[in-house]
Formats: structure tokens, C-alpha cells, sequence
């Protein structure tokens, strides 16, 4: 990929946003900040997103050292922050590619990348992974993506092997011919990308699956038949994910169908190993039908939705979200949401990872660009929800760290997991700097050396 050149990219001073929505505000955080919601959360984020630390630092004899300073930047998150990578490179001008570069790498660090099968294999046989396959908007070639994860240290996810919407004009009618197809495309697509994209949607809304898919029965069972073929396919530490609709798998726990369906197929012993959650609102009216009203979308039923998940033991994921901003005071009402639902969801105990999907304003699907769920601009510029995710990601859940050791030569404290940077420095200015993690749930115990 072409190189674009770093302009800069405004964050614009994280002040507090004057609601005049009230109706909508008022209503939203009576539910959302009501002292049992935000002790729960508080609690969740404590307990499941932070580990402790203990660090040693002893001369080269092994004796401990008093009264060192001891400094803990974390560097980065191990929880993963993404947002689809549809349009990197798509955009009118350089200057805004290099925007949306600078938006995305800020905040995120993972990205899904595009395997609709219609837009990459738009000609049987003929599969447009390589870097300067013609263009089509929002679908760049994986091997751009990928190229650009690795340069970004942007953990990639391939989205998805089997949907059955939008698919190639030319798919075969006929279930046993499908089925060698499918085949064929999962180990191309294994075969090239199967050793640096670690995370799968291996099977895309079966729950929605309309009668007129070939594969289509009542009971799914091409979901297992694609697991599968999935786990013969790729690598044995790729992480093979389901995903689903927001209002089937958002149900009532006593009523959720997706629920029922993963618990049923990991019985059967289906290779299920992540389980993804879409949470799309495609308007400013259905955001207003169903927050802060619908108690489906509450903050009682989502954690114990998510709990319940959790139960099963596999990584969560929410793969996929849409907040308008759009209509009165819509981009307030975006950030207010948004700032919620993301605390909620950081707290919950399964949960690995968190999706926005389209970043910019207007690039998304068909009439969905019109509810404006991005969180820049047309012109790559913030939003109020761009701005509280920034705080939140790399302030509020970011570890800085500074003390001083006992006389035992230790200091501890309790980070959020991630990459730390350690400077262990006497009072004559000796220093030793050191890289490590810290692991979400544990004791992280680590030794320093002051020579």
C-alpha cells in the first residue's frame, strides 16, 4: 500500500457536553447511572479487566533494594478495541486516509477485515486478495489490510466464512456443490491468511437465515458442518467465532434463541471457541423506540444476558455496533449511549473484545450511513463519542503508576491488563527499563536487576 503522508489529526478538548436533549438524556441515565447499575459495572471493570502487580528489584547479588522508584506505563490494552478497516485507503483525499489512519490507531487496536465472499470473488476462481486487485468501495484487498495491521501492531479478524447474504452472483444452487465451494474457499483463504489473522466469524446470523439459502433446514446444521471444515482448514490456535443479530441475541436469557443454539451445538461438541454479539441500531427512531424505554436494551437484562454467555466459558465479543448521531442533538445522544454501553460491556467477565463498525460518518451500507454512526466526521474529525471513548481507552483505563520500594525491595500495584513499560532508577540516576504484561485476574510477579 501506498504510503500517504501524517497530517494532523484534531482531538478536540475533552470539556463536558451541555445536553439539551432532555427528554431523551434525563430519561437514559435515570436508568443507566442509578447507584446499583454503576456499583455492579464499577465492580465488573475492577474485577475482571485488572490484575496485580509485584515487582522485585534486588542488586546483582540478588539482595533487595530499598527506596527505588519504580515507574509502570502502560502501553497498550489487552483487551481488544476495534472497528471494522473497510474504508482505509477509500477515502476522497490523502489527507483524509491519513485522518482515518490517526483516528483508528489512536483509540483501536484491532480491526475486522473484510471476506464477504461476493465482493472478493466476484469472478469464480478469481479471488482479489492481493494488494492491487481492482477496487470496490468498502472492500480493499486483505493483503492491504493485513499489510497495514502488522505495520500498526492492529490485531486483524476475518469477517466472514459463511453468511448467507451477499454472495457471489455465480455461488452454486445446489447444496453439494455449495458445499464443495465453501470448502475450496475455506482453505484458500486458510492457506493464505490462516498463520496471521487469529480470529474468525466463521458462520454469520444463522438465526436470521432466510428458507431460500441452499444450506437452509429449521435446525442450522450447516452451522457444525462449517466448524467443522473451519477446524480443518486453519491453524489449531485460531479462534473460530458465531455471530448474530442484536434483537435475537439480546433476548431474555428464559427466551434467547442464540443462547439455546451455541449451548446445544457446544454439547454436540462443536468447535465453537468465541461468541459474537452485533448490537446495530440503524436509526435515530429505532434508537429512540428502544432507549431508554425497552428494558430488552437495559442495563439489568444486558448484564444478565452477557453473564450468562460468560457461563459458557468462551471469549465474548461485541463485533459489531451502530449508534446514530444523527437527528436533534444527535451527536450529545451518541456519546451518552456510547460511554454507557461500553462501561457496561468493559465490566463484563467474558468479555474479550468490543467492535464499533463503521468509523466514519456516511461510509456505511446502503441507507445506514444516514443515521451517521460514526465517531469522526465526514472530514475525520471527532465526535462527543470519539472523544469519550479516547478518555476512557487511554485514560480512565490505563494504568500510570509511580512508587517506591520497601524494605523488602518490592512495590505493588493493581493495572489494567496490557504492555507495561517498567524504569526501576536509584537516587545516583542508575536505571534499568524493562518490558512486561500484566494479565487481568492474577498475581504478575516480576524480578529487576539494578546493576
Amino acid at each position: 500500500m501506498k504510503k500517504i503522508p501524517v497530517v494532523a489529526f484534531l482531538i478536540l478538548a475533552l470539556t463536558p457536553v451541555v445536553w439539551v436533549h432532555a427528554d431523551f438524556v434525563e430519561d437514559f441515565r435515570a436508568v443507566w447511572t442509578a447507584p446499583e447499575v454503576v456499583q455492579k459495572i464499577d465492580a465488573g471493570i475492577e474485577q475482571h479487566r485488572k490484575g496485580d502487580a509485584v515487582i522485585l528489584v534486588v542488586d546483582k547479588e540478588g539482595s533487595p533494594l530499598r527506596d527505588i522508584q519504580v515507574s509502570a506505563v502502560q502501553k497498550s490494552h489487552a483487551f481488544l478495541f476495534g472497528a471494522n478497516l473497510f474504508v482505509l485507503g477509500q477515502l476522497a483525499t490523502p489527507e483524509l486516509n491519513a485522518g482515518y489512519e490517526q483516528a483508528f490507531t489512536r483509540i483501536f487496536n484491532f480491526a475486522s477485515l473484510p471476506f464477504y465472499w461476493g465482493d472478493l470473488e466476484p469472478e469464480p476462481g478469481k479471488p482479489r486478495f492481493d494488494k492491487d486487485a481492482p477496487y470496490i468501495w468498502r472492500r480493499p484487498p486483505p493483503d492491504a489490510l493485513l499489510a497495514w495491521c502488522k505495520a500498526h501492531d492492529i490485531t486483524p479478524k476475518g469477517h466472514p466464512l459463511l453468511w448467507h447474504s451477499i454472495n457471489p452472483a455465480w455461488m452454486p444452487a445446489d447444496p453439494g456443490a455449495l458445499h464443495e465451494a465453501y470448502i475450496k474457499r475455506f482453505k484458500e483463504i486458510a492457506e493464505r491468511y490462516g498463520n496471521d489473522i487469529p480470529i474468525w466469524d466463521v458462520v454469520n446470523e444463522s438465526l436470521v437465515c432466510p428458507a431460500t439459502y441452499p444450506f437452509f433446514s429449521q435446525d442450522r446444521a450447516y452451522v457444525s458442518w462449517a466448524f467443522e471444515q473451519a477446524h480443518q482448514a486453519f491453524p489449531d490456535n485460531t479462534l473460530l467465532m458465531i455471530n448474530e443479530v442484536m434483537h435475537v441475541s439480546h433476548k431474555p436469557v428464559d427466551e434467547n434463541a442464540y443462547l439455546d443454539q451455541v449451548k446445544a451445538l457446544l454439547a454436540a461438541g462443536v468447535g465453537i471457541e468465541g461468541i459474537g454479539f452485533q448490537f446495530h441500531f440503524f436509526s435515530r427512531q429505532e434508537l429512540d423506540k428502544h432507549f431508554p424505554g425497552n428494558p430488552v436494551y437495559g442495563p439489568e437484562n444486558l448484564l444478565n444476558v452477557y453473564e450468562r454467555f460468560s457461563e459458557l466459558g468462551l471469549p465474548l465479543y461485541i463485533t459489531e455496533i451502530t449508534i446514530p448521531g444523527s437527528g436533534d442533538n444527535g451527536p450529545a445522544i451518541q456519546a451518552e449511549v456510547v460511554e454507557h454501553l461500553y462501561r457496561l460491556w468493559f465490566s463484563i467477565k467474558g468479555m474479550a473484545g468490543i467492535t464499533w463498525w463503521n468509523l466514519v460518518d456516511k461510509t456505511a451500507y446502503g441507507n445506514e450511513g444516514q443515521a451517521l454512526g460514526g465517531l469522526v466526521d465526514e472530514t475525520v474529525q471527532p465526535k462527543p463519542a470519539y472523544q469519550a471513548l479516547d478518555r476512557l481507552i487511554n485514560q480512565e483505563w490505563k494504568t500510570n503508576y509511580t512508587g517506591k520500594t520497601d524494605a523488602d525491595g518490592r512495590v505493588a500495584f493493581r493495572g489494567f491488563a496490557g504492555s507495561y513499560q517498567i524504569n526501576a532508577t536509584t537516587a545516583d540516576g542508575t536505571e534499568r527499563v524493562f518490558a512486561t504484561r500484566i494479565a487481568a485476574g492474577k498475581e504478575n510477579s516480576m524480578t529487576c536487576v539494578l546493576e
